[in-house]
């Protein structure tokens, strides 16, 4: 992945469900742009989600509590 730009959504930071402002983002991204999701567990509900909108995604577990999921478009 290795996307121009990259913008990071930290959903950790968000209270309640994040799911719109994933989606949001999601929506924003242009091709060439690169999302970096941080989250406190791996956001495995969210991999279907991405799939089906024609997105590729890697996920690297960088601590016990926090997974970074990078997203571009397919």
């Amino acid at each position: 992945m290795d996307g121009d730009t990259v913008n990071t959504l930290d959903v950790r930071e968000i209270d309640g469900e994040p799911f719109g402002d994933i989606t949001a983002a999601l929506d924003d991204l242009d091709d060439g742009e690169t999302l970096r999701l941080v989250s406190s567990f791996e956001p495995k509900p969210l991999y279907e989600v991405l799939t089906d909108r024609g997105f590729d995604y890697e996920t690297e577990q960088v601590a016990p509590d926090e997974w970074h999921v990078t997203i571009e478009h397919a």
